[in-house]
This record gives C-alpha cells, sequence and structure tokens, in this order.
C-alpha cells in the first residue's frame, strides 16, 4: 500500500466497516511505518482490473506481529483474497521475526474466524465491547510461527497483491 492507495482503500473500508472505519489519519500513521530499514509494519493492496478490492495490514515489535486490518470487497469472499492477504501478512511476520501474531476478530464474524482457525490462528481471550458503536466483543486470537507460520493451498489468481 502507498499513499496513493489511501482513498481508494478508504472507499472500501467505509463500505465494508461503516461503524467503525478508519480514517485517512490512521491508514497515513500506519505507512510512515511501513519503509525503510527500521519498517514495523507491513501494508498492502489487492487489485483486480484496477481497483482496489482487498487490502490488509500488520504490525510487529518486539517478535509480536498483529493483524491491523484484513478486508477484502463483498464480490471477492469465496475467492481466496483473504487467505491470500494473510498469507502476505504472516510471510512478512517471519521477516519481522515473530514468533506470535495476534489478531482481534468480532465475535459475530464467524467466516472471518474460520479463515483464522484454517492458518492456525487459535482463540485466547476477548476485548469486551472492543467494537464500537455497538459495544461488539472481539475476540483474541494467537498464531505461534515456526518457520512457516501459514502454508495452506492458496494460489494467486487474477487478483495482484502489490506490496509497499
Amino acid at each position: 500500500m502507498r499513499w496513493w492507495d489511501i482513498d481508494p482503500v478508504l472507499e472500501l473500508e467505509r463500505e465494508l466497516f461503516p461503524e467503525d472505519a478508519w480514517s485517512a489519519g490512521m491508514f497515513w500513521s500506519e505507512l510512515a511505518h511501513a519503509r525503510g530499514p527500521r519498517a514495523t509494519r507491513r501494508y498492502v493492496v489487492a487489485e483486480e482490473d484496477g481497483e482496489i478490492v482487498g487490502y490488509a495490514g500488520l504490525a510487529a515489535a518486539g517478535g509480536l506481529g498483529d493483524v491491523q486490518t484484513i478486508a477484502a470487497a463483498r464480490d471477492q469472499w469465496g475467492s481466496g483474497l483473504g487467505s491470500r492477504l494473510l498469507t502476505d501478512l504472516l510471510g512478512h511476520a517471519t521477516a519481522f521475526e515473530c514468533t506470535e501474531v495476534l489478531l482481534e476478530v468480532r465475535v459475530d464474524n464467524t467466516r472471518a474466524q474460520k479463515l483464522y482457525e484454517r492458518f492456525g490462528f487459535e482463540p485466547i481471550g476477548f476485548r469486551r465491547g472492543y467494537y464500537q458503536p455497538g459495544n461488539i466483543d472481539a475476540l483474541v486470537m494467537r498464531l505461534t510461527t515456526t518457520t512457516d507460520p501459514a502454508n495452506p493451498a492458496t494460489s494467486v489468481q487474477e487478483t495482484e497483491i502489490h506490496h509497499g
């Protein structure tokens, strides 16, 4: 993800998460830590026919990775895009020398939970009222990594993931 991707990412963000969408400033702040020799973030976008159809981000520090965001356009659900985005993040968690990767997911988002479980994430707790408004709890999930944190059978299709 690069700065010029922020506006189209925000459009998708607002469509998918209208109640608690990230702001432009949040994405700018994350991207400020995604380049150079001291980078601690990994943000990618997926494009199809020149349009952004997904994005994902990872923060890493002290051997711990945290999936900050991962999203795929509704017409991409079931296409494997989420798996490809997560595979990219987990590969970079290894590059960042993370031994654990955490994430939060809405307790009512069973589709995403199943994706994370396929990658080996396990539930470890809850964050009460994490998602606002609505006071929705988050399920906290953890993956303990080894040399290859995720290797489900995924294939790169016509959706292109841009690194940045």
